[in-house]
């Protein structure tokens, strides 16, 4: 049984690949209109295409999350297709492998306007659809590395370390809004970016060996974190705010 309603509209950000489009997919079953927002246009009128054509709601917005206008107007063009926004998933990020002495100022800024900001324009995008709701979802989507300590992703890791206080802040001044605030940390999960680190040999280590240390020695599955954000966005969890959920295979806790 699905743990939403159907009168609810969505927004994925990130939307068009990996965790987003699984994500996407996913509230759409449960009976959301499912607006799929990437930076790659094509990518996320993709994901539309496969929803619309199993039966369920979406529409593709193309926006920069750390450009306000563009943002704006993806919300608006959203929220006139399906009605006010009141469940989010702020998933869009990029990534990056470099020692920290060679993380240049450019590129440590787009991380954080990407990464970081992101989140501050997009949620104050939607908020007002929420408030007038008086119910409301957010989920902030963090990283593995923001709990526990590798090399060469200092930037990212500063971030996505950022979201989960975010998120707390957040979670405390609207919660008496009827509005939630929970972040995710997924693990290593089964991607196109994790392939792309896989194939570059990015990691340290073999890939291989990462998981082999995991109590669940496995790549997850992006359905996995999918699953986890449609519990944050269902009735059942109203009374879970500020939470951080590990989805990792027990890698950190």
């Amino acid at each position: 049984m699905p743990m939403t309603t159907s009168n609810r509209t969505a927004l994925v950000t990130g939307g068009g690949s990996g965790m987003g489009r699984a994500t996407s997919h996913r509230l759409a079953r449960d009976g959301m209109a499912v607006g799929v927002l990437d930076i790659a246009g094509p990518s996320a009128e993709g994901v539309a295409k496969e929803i619309n054509e199993a039966g369920g709601r979406a529409l593709a917005v193309r926006a920069d999350v750390s450009n306000t206008a563009e943002v704006t107007a993806a919300a608006a063009q959203l929220r006139t297709a399906f009605g006010p926004v009141t469940v989010l998933v702020n998933n869009a990020a990029i990534e990056e492998f470099c020692p920290f002495s060679d993380i240049t100022e450019e590129s440590w800024d787009r991380h954080i306007d990407v990464n970081l900001k992101g989140i501050y324009i997009v949620t104050r995008a939607v908020l007002p659809d929420m408030m007038v709701a008086g119910w409301g979802r957010i989920i902030n989507i963090s990283a593995l590395g923001a709990q526990i300590s590798t090399p060469n992703m200092s930037h990212y890791y500063a971030s996505k370390g950022a979201v989960i206080s975010l998120t707390r802040a957040l979670a405390a001044e609207l919660g008496a809004k009827g509005i939630t605030v929970n972040s995710i940390s997924p693990g290593f999960i089964d991607t196109p970016m994790a392939r792309r680190a896989i194939a570059g040999s990015k990691f340290q280590v073999p890939h291989e060996q990462i998981l082999a240390s995991y109590p669940i020695p496995r790549m997850g599955k992006a359905e996995e974190i999918a699953a986890a954000c449609a519990f944050f966005a269902s009735d059942e969890a109203g009374y879970i705010t500020a939470q951080l959920l590990g989805v990792n295979g027990g890698a950190a806790v």
